[in-house]
């Protein structure tokens, strides 16, 4: 009776104590309830859960007054219970957290570990405005990257440069890796999939890629499902814009052109040739997504569609893109399989070129049209390089249709806990159709009309497979010593067709759709070919990560890769990086430094050639001959070498070295970080002339030892140069400044110190360039001069020519001199910085967010100057520039340029400012609600008087861009437009 009475008394006194606490946890952002968030006493670990609904229930004892709430990705709260009974709370997103993993190759970082150089956007960094395209979200975003896109052009791809040049004859832009697919089409992605994008800057962080990764490696993830169960949203964001010219360069009047012509140049009209091409364009984008997640699986969809007309008359670009990405977790989430999809659909209209000149400098008093009725036509002009813009525009078709499939599967198991083997395999299909036609109604000399019609169609496929399967093993090897180790295999395959024709001749106009309608297959302006090449990349690869107490990183990689487009000696190359860092805070007593992580890396990665073919002896076609002339059979095309083998051909090497440092002030109130990079580039590959006939030391013949083939072709693909190049980059964020009012202010400063490339070491196998001379400005009068040339110890970009003394009273100019061994440097077509400011302003549901962006120290050629500028002709309007001389007058064609025609291209941008505002709501069924307005190319501060002071990194041909002709403005770039943008972004739960 006394133990039972001692232990009823003992239940009562702790049914006296005990409580019991309810409530219900939300996302602070979407109010949606969170399920599975933890909930601990504090100082134990006793605790519970969330159920779906995010409701728990707990039983607290006497003494236990405080609960810890946490969820991965939130921030952790703490409460006093006190005599509360129901505790509701809201837990909010934990951005920082979200970001500390940072995407490297084959795999994750945490930030703190990483001790290469790494710069990490995330969707709540990107540009804000109307982009066709992923690249524009980093503009000015990142230091050390330069975005450039001259000119406005809706179907304009910008170009690409990690700092600055890394090849002058192989390609330089970034390699980019899209949900771990290397080398995906950058129009596989929309820019509202994205979720984040890395940049691996230096060789070190690249090596893992080896030969892809020479320019630097951007790293796309998309955006996922949610890992809560049970939950779903759907957001679809919508905007349009309006977009106008800006920036036109000033040319005379009808009034003030007929004041300075001969009467015999007035053909009595006023004809404003760009008002003519020009409109105001409309375009609309829309997005729509679902995203969610239930138990073990998560999925994210898209559709993507986006209308972009250019401001110039029948130019644009309709896009639509669809995305699946779905993750499924098995046997206790130790089996993940991710699978991606994505299909893209383009289709752009282009303009010809040369009708953005025509309608600069037509004669203004010509007509639009001539003739009446049924007889009515473009008009005209007579005399050369003088085309009716409007023409042109309208009897020329030149479109493109771009189709991009790209799927990957990737699937994980965990082995054990710390082991893990990973499989991937993807494959990027892209096929291009192209359709050209000149009508019977082009008048242009040359053009439909002269040939009754000339269409032609093209089509391009490239399919990239991909398969590869990696080993990663995460241990503690010691007190406070960890250590993650990665191995992996890879092989690529590059299947690359082509096919094209080309006819004349149409009794109407069939346009490309119907070739066989032409009346002339073969001779002048008919063409047919096709072609098709494969090659294999094979790669063996591993990576070694240490972390001893966060205070000490340590990284090791090697990749070793195998390329049958390299010569036979030389097809297998080896790519070792590593790096190292010291957090000094975990160390010493910093003050003020919460993080002050210094690191040093050093990393060799190498360079693929522009083609698969180009180490062997390649044949191609030759001109048609026909024995008999009265017997087609008697046909034949002969064949020809187009360029020489070389057993020899081997990757171009960069070697990089980068010290830089990580830190944070006042407990991460301000963080950035600062590098220094030294670039050394080996055994360029470039196309060099060589004479036929003269003995081939690239080719040795093996059944006469020490003898060589000849050459027999006009040129041969060698390794035959170096470049030098170095640089600083700057990095600051200062986050939430309260600037009082309520108002925060977040900004973020880059820039970017480049020492410009220098040529070393030009020549090989007895080839000898003492130098590589480019840039023609073109005709009328200047086809003859190469403006751009490369020496031996020289920078890259180096422009060259005379000093203009002074102009003649009778117009003429006076040059320094006319002997081009006697040109000087006028300066040079690279920049020596870079730099952008981004500025986020909140105050309670509004915020506002602008760029102010800039390049600094590049010169550029004006050709608009050059070959405009002086009194003209009579077909020619001449171009007034606030450098244009007024008295007196230039009065000669150019013959040469000069340094007259140089200007600084130094620029400051107002690149987008966007205003939104996050309007309240109660309804149960949106959680979030947004309407924005914004302007991108507000405006321009520059002393160039040109079109675009944007960076050319090179010069626009028919083969891809030349690298080693920068700095040239051409005549035929697109107007820039300002883009005015409203848009809403509308959530459902």
């Amino acid at each position: 009776m006394l133990m039972t009475l001692l232990v009823v008394a003992t239940i009562l006194s702790a049914n006296a104590q005990s409580r019991e606490v309810t409530g219900t946890i939300l996302d602070a952002t979407l109010k949606d309830p969170l399920p599975g968030v933890t909930i601990l006493v504090k100082g134990t670990t006793k605790g519970t859960t969330t159920d779906l609904d995010g409701k728990f229930r707990i039983s607290l004892q006497q003494g236990e007054d405080v609960l810890v709430f946490s969820f991965i990705g939130f921030t952790s709260q703490e409460v006093v219970v006190g005599n509360q009974s129901v505790i509701n709370i809201e837990l909010a997103e934990d951005i920082r957290s979200l970001q500390e993993a940072v995407v490297i190759g084959y795999g994750t970082q945490d930030k703190k570990e990483i001790t290469s150089s790494v710069a990490s956007v995330g969707v709540e960094q990107f540009n804000r405005g109307n982009f066709t395209n992923p690249q524009s979200l980093l503009q000015g975003k990142v230091a050390g990257l330069n975005i450039s896109t001259p000119g406005g052009s809706p179907n304009a791809q910008p170009t690409v440069r990690l700092r600055g040049i890394s090849s002058f004859g192989a390609n330089s832009s970034p390699l980019v890796v899209l949900d771990g697919v290397i080398g995906a089409s950058i129009d596989a992605v929309d820019p509202n999939d994205i979720e984040s994008i890395d940049v691996l800057k230096d060789a070190s962080a690249a090596a893992i890629y080896g030969t892809r990764g020479a320019s630097g490696v951007i790293l796309i993830t998309t955006k996922k499902g949610s890992s809560r169960k049970g939950f779903a949203n759907v957001t679809i964001n919508t905007f349009g814009s309006a977009e106008q010219a800006t920036g036109l360069i000033p040319v005379l009047s009808p009034d003030e052109f007929r004041a300075n012509r001969a009467p015999t140049a007035d053909f009595g009209q006023n004809t404003n040739w760009r008002d003519e091409i020009l409109r105001t364009a409309m375009n609309g984008t829309t997005n729509a997504s679902i995203s969610g997640g239930h138990q073990n699986t998560n999925y994210f969809a898209s559709v993507n569609y986006r209308n972009n007309q250019g401001v110039v008359k029948n130019s644009g670009r309709e896009t639509l893109n669809t995305r699946l990405n779905l993750s499924h977790g098995a046997l206790n989430n130790r089996l993940r399989m991710n699978f991606n999809l994505s299909f893209t659909n383009t289709e752009a209209t282009d303009i010809p070129g040369e009708a953005l000149l025509y309608a600069t400098i037509l004669n203004p008093t010509m007509p639009i049209y001539e003739g009446t009725g049924e007889n009515r036509q473009f008009f005209q002009p007579s005399g050369f390089d003088n085309n009716n813009p409007v023409g042109l525009i309208n009897t020329r078709t030149n479109q493109t249709k771009v189709r991009n499939g790209l799927y990957s599967y990737r699937v994980e198991y965990d082995i054990i806990d710390n082991l893990v083997i990973s499989a991937q395999f993807s494959q990027d299909v892209l096929n291009t159709l192209n359709g050209q036609y000149n009508s019977r109604s082009d008048r242009a000399p040359g053009g439909g009309a002269a040939n009754n019609g000339v269409a032609q169609q093209n089509t391009y496929d490239r399919t990239n497979t991909i398969a590869s399967a990696n080993l990663r093993y995460e241990t503690e090897i010691g007190s406070g010593l960890s250590m993650t180790v990665l191995g992996g295999v890879e092989t690529q395959l590059f299947e690359d067709r082509a096919f094209g024709a080309q006819a004349r001749q149409f009794l109407y106009d069939q346009s490309w759709n119907n070739l066989g309608a032409a009346g002339i297959r073969f001779g002048e302006n008919t063409n047919l070919y096709s072609n098709a090449s494969k090659s294999t990349l094979n790669s063996v690869f591993g990576r070694a990560n240490f972390n001893f107490r966060n205070m000490y990183f340590f990284s090791a990689t090697l990749r070793a890769e195998t390329y049958s487009g390299f010569g036979a000696q030389n097809q297998t190359g080896y790519f070792p990086a590593f790096s190292t860092g010291a957090d000094l805070t975990q160390i010493f007593d910093m003050g003020p430094f919460s993080q002050f992580k210094l690191r040093g890396s050093f990393g060799i990665v190498g360079q693929l050639p522009p083609s698969p073919t180009l180490a062997i002896g390649v044949y191609g076609n030759g001109n048609r001959i026909q024995l008999d002339p009265l017997n087609l059979n008697s046909a034949w095309v002969a064949p020809v070498q187009l360029n020489n083998a070389n057993q020899f051909l081997k990757w171009e090497t960069t070697r990089e070295f980068t010290v830089g440092v990580d830190y944070a002030l006042f407990d991460g109130k301000i963080t950035g970080s600062m590098d220094y990079y030294r670039r050394n580039i080996k055994d360029l590959l470039f196309d060099v002339g060589v004479n036929i006939g003269q003995p081939n030391p690239f080719n040795p013949r093996a059944d006469q030892p020490g003898q060589f083939f000849p050459y027999t072709a006009g040129s041969i693909w060698a390794n035959i140069a170096g470049l030098n190049s170095s640089g600083f980059e700057f990095l600051m964020t200062a986050n939430n400044i309260n600037i009082g009012g309520g108002v925060t202010w977040t900004p973020t400063a880059i820039f970017t110190i480049y020492k410009r490339a220098r040529i070393e070491n030009i020549g090989a196998g007895g080839l000898t360039l003492p130098e590589i001379r480019r840039g023609v400005p073109g005709s009328p009068g200047v086809n003859n001069a190469q403006v751009i040339r490369n020496l031996e110890g020289e920078r890259v970009g180096d422009i060259y020519g005379p000093r203009l003394l002074n102009i003649s009273e009778n117009g003429t100019t006076v040059l320094s001199t006319e002997n081009p061994d006697d040109f000087e440097v006028l300066g040079n077509a690279l920049p020596t910085g870079d730099f952008g400011l981004t500025n986020q302003f909140n105050f309670k549901n509004w915020d506002l967010n602008f760029l102010l962006r800039g390049s600094w120290g590049h010169q550029m050629l004006n050709s608009y100057r050059l070959f405009y500028e002086g009194d003209g002709n009579a077909t020619w309007n001449s171009v007034i520039t606030k450098n244009t001389p007024t008295s007196p007058r230039i009065s000669n064609a150019p013959s040469q340029i000069s340094d007259f025609y140089i200007e600084r291209g130094d620029f400051i941008r107002m690149d987008n400012l966007q205003l939104g505002y996050n309007i309240p709501t109660t309804s149960d069924a949106i959680s979030n609600l947004r309407l924005y307005a914004g302007v991108q190319n507000l405006f321009t501060l520059s002393n160039f008087t040109g079109v675009d002071p944007e960076v050319r990194w090179g010069d626009p041909t028919d083969n891809g861009l030349d690298q080693l002709a920068p700095g040239i403005e051409r005549r035929d770039t697109y107007f820039i437009p300002r883009i005015w943008t409203l848009g809403l972004t509308i959530t459902f739960k």
